[in-house]
């Protein structure tokens, strides 16, 4: 079958090859991919590829062999899953926990867009706890992540202050709920009940110097690549006794395949809005990923093999 392969190199990370098909093992089916949607964490991977990784954990499709045990869905069921790796290809293996069956009006693009950032948002809120009448500000909200968090805080009742460097992605976010838009975390105002950041760096103290105290901030990324330093003493000048907690969306009681049907229920429902920056066949995927690279890309990449 054809696959795209890491190749190490910045100027096209990602070539064709022709690889082995995937052989189940019995808790797996195979899946005949339809699309598949690319992660920012997959784009670091391919600037250092592991010997023998294939990038690929958001995809959707068909299921063309069932798993052997008997769990999953059977042949013919179109699903989204979340495979630890080797989406970006015609066929992968997919374990039947990490499985979710699609509904007819769902389709393969915008159900792509939803595995790790909708898992994670969904597994984020979830250890937020109750967000009602809360105040909460949410960093590095221009993403995948960022959007679903905004649309699913907003609607459990937060008052969510995000920050994003793009005034259109802050536009979008107050439509989708956010109560107010800041460019950057020095302009939040606070306290904040709670705070969930993903950029880490400076922007990390900088956002738990704005949380109330006995607050709670929640890490869960580093986007700017920068490691964060904390002053002991900083706390008592507000956040004092302050939680900071790390997340990990892998770290979950909750099967895959069970949070990936709650997120397909709620785009069905309407209360969950995959959003699209760009569709393209993957033929196209080494020039997607130099485009995300440089920004040119809002919302999720995702690439169609049909």
């Amino acid at each position: 079958m054809k696959a795209l392969t890491p190749t190490g190199r910045a100027d096209e990370t990602v070539r064709f090859a022709e690889v082995d098909q995937p052989r189940p093992g019995p808790g797996e089916a195979l899946v005949k991919v339809e699309a598949f949607s690319v992660n920012r964490g997959e784009t670091f991977q391919l600037e250092a590829p592991r010997p023998g990784w294939r990038p690929g954990k958001d995809i959707a499709g068909l299921v063309v062999q069932a798993a052997a045990d008997g769990s999953g869905p059977a042949v013919c069921r179109r699903v989204v899953g979340h495979p630890p790796a080797g989406g970006w290809a015609e066929y992968v293996c997919v374990p039947t926990a990490s499985l979710a069956e699609l509904p007819d009006e769902l389709d393969s693009v915008r159900a792509a867009a939803l595995p790790l950032a909708g898992l994670t948002a969904l597994r984020l809120l979830r250890t937020a706890g109750a967000l009602a009448g809360r105040r909460v500000l949410l960093t590095g909200a221009s993403g995948g992540v960022g959007h679903y968090v905004t649309e699913l805080a907003a609607a459990a009742g937060a008052e969510l202050t995000v920050v994003t460097a793009s005034a259109e992605r802050g536009r979008r976010l107050a439509e989708l709920g956010a109560a107010e838009v800041v460019h950057e975390v020095g302009a939040a105002r606070g306290p904040y009940d709670l705070v969930l950041e993903s950029t880490g760096g400076p922007d990390l103290p900088l956002a738990l110097a704005r949380l109330a105290k006995r607050g709670t901030l929640i890490w869960f990324g580093q986007a700017s690549r920068t490691p964060a330093t904390l002053d002991f003493f900083g706390f008592f000048a507000g956040p004092e006794s302050a939680t900071l907690r790390h997340f990990h969306y892998a770290d979950s009681d909750t099967a895959d395949g069970t949070d990936l049907a709650t997120l397909v229920r709620l785009v069905g429902e309407g209360r969950l809005t995959p959003e699209i920056g760009r569709v393209a066949p993957w033929t196209e995927t080494a020039a997607v990923l130099t485009d995300l690279r440089e920004r040119r890309i809002r919302g999720k990449a995702v690439l169609t093999l049909s």
